[in-house]
């Protein structure tokens, strides 16, 4: 006996219901990751009392922006600033010129390792990539006696530095596998043009890169305005960075633990990055699939 056709209105409710089962687990999901920040911000508008009587979940009897003026504001506490304005400006000078400067030798290292090959670069190309695999707690110690022996430790420059270099690593691995996938034949054309390494690089190769150029930029800007350990080794009053301040302002409350206060500033210090990643995180996703397929 032949078998009878599923009819085609079952076969659409299933797809339905199935598709409304994966959008409610969705959804699931993202309210339980996004809890973490509704109770951050819902709290950080709070007066102190009321956290400390009522429930955490609750929204707002009173609402009041006194905790993030706090936060921000740079009170001077015996030699130190305890708020996060100062540092913000020292992030953003660490920040800017270390992720230009990583993404720009990421950029020539991944135009080299594919276009000009040489004896050995598969070999180079293991050891740069080798460092994105090395805990940043085994070159503390030589990290510093390098920085001391330059005259730069406790600086912004130092910082920028020990930054650079360890994302060198990643920078170079994106752009030479995005590199990988682009078409030699016009680089050699344009060789037979008479156009230089450098030309060529302008010329040709950046401005197609600007997928993996976005995804660079937003890797090294979130490592690096997040990174604790760097700047609380390296950083000196006048060159920590924001995270170190946070750490400072949530220590520098003594016995009065002041909730509302550290929320406003775990906030303002994630800004940035959460900025960054809403308005061109689609663009991050694109630029890793870029050059995931030759041809």
């Amino acid at each position: 006996m032949s078998a009878k056709p599923i009819p085609v209105g079952a076969v659409s409710a299933g797809n339905k219901m199935l598709r409304v089962l994966l959008y409610a687990v969705l959804i699931l999901f993202a309210l339980y990751y996004l809890l973490p920040l509704y109770v951050m911000t819902v709290n950080s508008v709070k007066p102190l009392a009321e956290i400390r009587q009522g429930d955490m979940l609750s929204l707002p009897s009173v609402l009041t922006f006194e905790p993030w003026a706090k936060a921000w504001s740079s009170a001077q506490i015996g030699v130190q600033p305890t708020g996060l304005k100062p540092y913000f400006f020292n992030s953003v000078l660490m920040v800017v010129p270390a992720v230009a400067i990583s993404t720009i030798l990421g950029a020539l290292n991944g135009y080299i390792l594919t276009k000009w090959r040489f004896r050995g670069d598969d070999v180079i190309f293991g050891l740069i990539l080798l460092s994105c695999f090395i805990p940043f707690q085994i070159a503390l110690i030589p990290a510093a006696r390098i920085l001391g022996t330059l005259g730069i430790a406790g600086t912004t420059t130092g910082l920028v530095m020990i930054h650079v270099v360890y994302g060198l690593g990643f920078t170079t691995l994106f752009f030479r596998n995005y590199y990988a996938a682009f078409p030699t034949e016009l680089v050699r054309a344009a060789q037979i043009d008479g156009a230089g390494f450098f030309q060529i690089f302008r010329r040709i190769l950046l401005p197609s890169s600007a997928p993996i150029i976005v995804v660079t930029v937003i890797w090294q800007f979130t490592n690096i305005w997040n990174d604790f350990l760097f700047g609380v080794s390296f950083g000196d009053f006048d060159s920590q960075p924001m995270t170190v301040a946070l750490n400072n302002l949530v220590s520098s409350s003594g016995g009065v633990k002041e909730y509302n206060v550290h929320f406003a500033g775990a906030i303002l210090a994630a800004l940035p990055t959460l900025i960054v990643y809403v308005v061109s995180g689609r663009y991050f996703v694109r630029g890793l699939m870029a050059g995931a397929v030759k041809g």
